[in-house]
């Protein structure tokens, strides 16, 4: 079977449909597209389907948007990749942006919105102290603000159905987690985990004395719970013997619902526990779609869903649902050129690590090739703490098209998969880590898939930290590195967190290594001190204003590499952060890496 170049203007162009948010009223939907090569924010009235943009950036692009229950819509915007979000308020039949947030050097988070208060927001902001995040309540419409809540060291808040924070969460010393109830000025401790469980426990919604929150406190995967504040009593609502719920993203919990309503699970694919039985006639319907169903936005009636269909060889889709007639509208197509051309299937699969743990992966092959002595890339995701997902990944399937094989191991260390798997991960870079990539390699040969000689390594953030270590702590292993904003040295990294992470730096130390306490095994784990063992070619992607992984974890390692003649190659982007947000660096970067791959692994 002939398949068709991708372009990469396809795969990594900005979305035509993307971030699409039903209104308030049910009547219109809020999206992110682009508009003289910048994305921006629009809107598209449901019955004529008559759209009209709403913003004319012409600069960085709207990145995030909502609507407020006024029908006001608010966005965020940062500088060049700094992460010091701004929030904008703007009418979208007027279209004149209101900065919400002013200050430089402060970042912005949204907390809250209610039905009852429906200009009002409740959002966080560093302009006190830079580590921490103080409550403001702003009224959108008319600018006006006030400090709600003067942040004594928690980093993280929950309000109830009035706009009141009511509980806080903060890190302990041991790398747990600390709950507290407010009480008046007062702040009451509720309830403690400790470091096994700080990443699968939090909290999530709070409705009159009613808690709700992920735990996985006497369990091995993260349940949904509801704790009585007046009592303590816990109640279980859900479960997954095998895989983590929910997260904020996964919660239908309706602002006018008494109680949670559905919770998704992401197992090999995405699934719903569905908790209200008035609900299960809608998932039955959007369980006809052919993928995985994501609701990302509804009235304030609950009875207008706009829905993301993500699918793994397709462009994902846009679908408003109907509860009323049970009613699928399709809106549209994410990336609608994709249509013209034949994509990859993402496979789920499972190997075992050199100790016997089972590692869950996705393997995505090239179409029309037989899938016997691949050029195979590994593609270790972020994070760590994260975990890949079946879906369209534009990555892999660039790689597919081009005639690699691509594997995405969700490695010990990633969450989604209960603690154990979690927990085996800690202060194992570089080690137990490393190795759970090195043996997705070796399974790949012993398969027949992949050719050993044409092996390289690429990833983001921890994927790109992952890069670095598999180039120098397995040097026979790969034929070439990609590394995007990836940490070289973990000392370094440690020290130049943001400001905002500080307040939970004791769970960095607790699952990477303490720079004291553990500096034998941070600098062993470091491949900037390994860097003279590392023979393959490397190319590393750099934002200059990254607050995350600054731009010296890259420098550094790139002037070890070149002082010791080894061969690596540089690009650094000086309006970019952790990551390529804007559509000609991305194209401009995959073009680099595509003609860098061609060269060392010959596809």
């Amino acid at each position: 079977m002939s398949v068709k170049k991708i372009p990469l203007e396809v795969l990594f162009g900005d979305p035509e449909l993307g971030q699409v948010r039903v209104a308030p009223d049910g009547r219109s939907v809020a999206f992110i597209a682009p508009w003289e090569g910048v994305k921006n924010l629009w809107v598209m009235d449901l019955a004529s389907g008559e759209r009209h943009r709403v913003t004319s950036d012409r600069g960085r692009g709207v990145q995030g948007h909502g609507w407020l229950p006024s029908g006001l819509l608010i966005y965020a915007q940062d500088k060049d990749g700094d992460e010091n979000w701004r929030l904008y308020a703007v009418d979208p039949a007027v279209g004149e942006p209101r900065l919400l947030t002013p200050g430089e050097g402060v970042q912005a988070q949204l907390l809250a919105v209610h039905p009852d208060y429906p200009d009002e927001l409740l959002v966080l902001l560093n302009d006190r102290d830079p580590a921490l995040h103080d409550v403001w309540r702003i009224n959108a419409r008319t600018g006006e603000r006030r400090r709600a809540l003067e942040n004594p060291g928690f980093i993280g808040f929950l309000a109830d159905e009035r706009l009141n924070v009511r509980l806080a969460h903060k890190s302990s010393d041991d790398g747990g987690g600390e709950l507290y109830l407010r009480e008046g000025d007062a702040w009451k401790p509720l309830l403690r985990w400790g470091l096994d469980d700080s990443l699968g426990t939090w909290p999530l919604a709070l409705r009159g004395n009613t808690l709700y929150m992920a735990s996985s406190l006497g369990r091995d995967t993260a349940a949904l719970v509801a704790v009585d504040l007046a009592t303590g009593e816990e109640q279980l609502l859900a479960e997954d013997p095998r895989y983590d719920l929910p997260n904020e993203e996964g919660l239908l919990f309706h602002p006018r619902a008494a109680r949670p309503e559905a919770v998704a699970v992401m197992r090999d694919r995405l699934g719903w526990i569905v908790l209200d039985p008035a609900l299960e006639p809608d998932f039955e319907r959007l369980a006809e779609l052919d993928g995985d169903v994501y609701v990302t936005s509804r009235d304030q009636a609950n009875r207008v869903w706009v829905v993301r269909e993500e699918l793994d060889a397709q462009s994902p889709r846009y679908w408003v649902y109907d509860r009323s007639t049970r009613e699928l509208t399709l809106l549209g197509d994410a990336h609608p050129a994709l249509a013209d051309y034949t994509l990859a299937p993402m496979q789920p699969v499972r190997y075992r690590a050199r100790d016997g743990l089972e590692i869950e992966a996705y393997l995505t092959l090239p179409p029309g090739r037989e899938p016997r002595g691949l050029p195979t890339v590994i593609f270790p995701h972020g994070g760590p703490w994260y975990r890949d997902v079946w879906g369209f990944d534009p990555i892999a399937q660039w790689l597919a098209n081009r005639g690699f094989a691509v594997l995405q191991p969700n490695f010990r260390g990633s969450t989604g998969y209960g603690k154990t798997l979690l927990n085996a991960g800690n202060k194992e870079w570089g080690r137990k880590m490393q190795d759970d990539l090195t043996d997705g390699v070796r399974w790949l040969v012993e398969q027949g898939i992949a050719d050993p000689e044409r092996v390289a390594i690429m990833g983001g953030s921890y994927g790109g930290y992952a890069t670095l270590a598999g180039l120098a702590f397995t040097p026979e292993l790969y034929a070439a590195g990609v590394d995007i904003v990836g940490p070289s040295n973990l000392f370094t990294l440690l020290e130049t967190v943001p400001p905002y992470w500080k307040p939970m730096i004791a769970l960095f130390h607790t699952r990477m290594g303490h720079p004291e306490r553990d500096a034998e095994l941070l600098r062993a784990a470091s491949p900037l001190f390994s860097a003279e063992k590392i023979q393959a070619p490397l190319l590393i992607g750099q934002g200059a204003n990254d607050p995350r992984v600054k731009r010296a974890e890259s420098l550094q390692i790139v002037q070890a590499l070149k002082e010791k003649g080894k061969p690596v190659e540089y690009v650094e982007y000086p309006d970019e952060g952790h990551g390529f947000v804007k559509a000609e660096n991305r194209l401009d970067f995959f073009r680099k890496a595509e003609a860098f791959l061609e060269k060392h692994l010959n596809p």
